[in-house]
């Protein structure tokens, strides 16, 4: 174990004050509203804090790091095309003023307004399926980061035991508070985060070096240092370069974040929750550049993982891409400081993981059971129904993450799985609010032929050899064609229906 008794204090303190406030905050939740959307009332300041520390989780953390142990800087290079797709939609107001304006709690409950209950409820389900999909691995590599940065044995399960525990303490304040808790524990977590991440980044470059790391890259790469050898296989700074990213792939990215910041329900929440459009707009386009340091900063520890080991007799047994990054850490960061860093990843891991169960639970209510229930519910039956949602889901995720294995990389499987319902729902989004002559046909193809590309990746890369697997960029790209030809064919081979509704004007 590499923690002292000084790293266990910061740790402990940390999550009593985040209980504390999150607890706290059960005594403001009065309906569905205030547990969904805190009541319409985050300005832009919470927002901003809130959209960056729940969109910057421990998985995010593990995940990009992967990518700067696999691909070097270049890595990053998702993350620039996060910030653009923000800042335009931030200035322009695209998909975001309009969907604030209507006033709905969730994006499928638009869609009922504009094609009618049932493309609703499909949806809903869509939306769920992709996000808790999604949220599948957070916990294990939540466990894996914390296992490997503070020297756990594995043999003990702890792994499992440090993922039941995380889960546990983030279900108290979330189920108890909801959206009002999760705004107050995220604005706690982005100061702790923020923080736990600027310290690590400081330390990486002062072990490594900053012209060093840049150099040894580089002989990584083409294999010119002695005793190296050519251990990267993507080019370190070139994401266009056909060992890396390569064309396709950055394409499919341009589509995938612009619908991500349109269309992933968990950052739409906030902009729902603002007080109004104006407020929604400002908040991503201060935000936008954030999302450039949540891909560059962890990816910079993944690089230097990579050059520390490949210096130093190759990656130790037992570790991989993944893991690389925290066993890394754990040989860099002193005493005291070592509390501060997990302190601010549980902080991302809690955030992340409030804000999300919130969402998911928020959209099986409020389009998949609502709409199906006859008889009117009370307002304590709703949050008594709500809260268990978050509940049923938090356990599904418990189980589900301890035993599936993702193909690919972390990155791959989360935006291949997003894209379940990110392609079709962002031509739904769009087609609904930009298109008169769109209509329920058109939606519906777009939902069902939007998730063929993704479910084929998931099922088949899990049956196949890895030389026959399909790449995601072919996956996700595909999701986005068949999801705009199903509209477009749909609507116009069927007959123009005349649809009133404010939220498409």
């Amino acid at each position: 174990m590499n923690l002292h008794f000084i790293d266990w204090a910061i740790i402990i303190a940390y999550l009593a004050g985040c209980m504390f406030a999150g607890i706290w905050m059960r005594r403001y939740v009065r309906g569905v509203e205030d547990f969904a959307v805190a009541g319409r009332e985050m300005d832009v300041n919470l927002g901003i804090a809130s959209l960056a520390a729940t969109e910057l989780g421990l998985v995010t953390i593990m995940y990009t790091a992967q990518l700067g142990y696999e691909k070097g800087f270049a890595g990053a290079t998702i993350g620039v095309i996060m910030a653009l797709a923000m800042y335009f939609v931030g200035r322009t107001g695209f998909v975001i003023a309009r969907l604030r304006r209507s006033g709905v709690m969730t994006i499928p409950e638009l869609f009922e307004k504009r094609f009618g209950k049932g493309v609703r409820w499909l949806a809903g389900l869509f939306v769920v399926l992709g996000g808790v999909l999604n949220m599948g691995i957070f916990l294990r590599l939540g466990g894996e980061f914390l296992v490997n940065v503070t020297g756990m044995s594995r043999e003990s399960h702890a792994l499992e035991w440090v993922m039941t525990v995380l889960l546990g303490l983030v279900l108290i304040y979330t189920v108890l508070g909801g959206m009002l808790s999760v705004l107050v524990t995220d604005y706690l977590q982005f100061i702790v985060m923020g923080l736990g991440i600027v310290i690590t980044s400081v330390l990486v470059i002062y072990h490594t070096g900053w012209n060093a790391l840049v150099q040894q890259l580089w002989s990584c790469w083409d294999g010119s240092a002695v005793g190296v050898g050519q251990t990267l296989k993507s080019h370190p700074f070139n994401p266009l370069d056909k060992s890396n990213f390569g064309w396709l792939y950055i394409v499919w990215q341009l589509l995938f974040q612009i619908a991500v910041v349109t269309t992933w329900q968990t950052q739409i929440s906030r902009v729902l929750a603002s007080k109004d459009e104006h407020t929604a707009k400002k908040m991503y386009r201060r935000t936008a550049f954030y999302f450039v340091g949540r891909f560059a900063l962890p990816g910079l520890w993944g690089a230097a993982a990579l050059v520390h080991f490949s210096y130093n007799g190759g990656l130790p047994k037992g570790l991989d891409s993944l893991t690389a990054m925290p066993a890394y850490l754990s040989t860099i960061l002193p005493i005291g400081l070592i509390g501060i860093v997990i302190a601010g990843m549980l902080a991302a891991e809690m955030s992340t993981d409030s804000g999300y169960l919130l969402t998911w639970a928020t959209v099986i209510f409020n389009d998949l059971i609502s709409p199906c229930v006859k008889k009117p519910m009370t307002a304590k039956q709703k949050l008594l129904l709500t809260r268990g949602l978050v509940l049923v889901i938090g356990l599904f995720l418990l189980f589900y993450g301890l035993w599936y294995q993702p193909p690919g990389n972390a990155w791959d499987y989360l935006a291949v799985t997003g894209n379940i319902y990110l392609a079709s729902v962002f031509t739904l989004l769009a087609a609904g609010l930009y298109w008169k002559r769109a209509n329920a046909t058109g939606a519906y193809a777009a939902l069902v032929l939007g998730a063929v590309g993704p479910i084929a990746f998931l099922v088949v890369n899990m049956f196949v050899p890895k030389e026959k697997q399909i790449d995601p960029e072919v996956a996700g790209a595909l999701s986005f064609g068949l999801a705009f030809a199903g509209m477009i064919v749909g609507s116009l081979l069927t007959p123009k229906v005349e649809l009133a509704t404010e939220a498409a004007k």
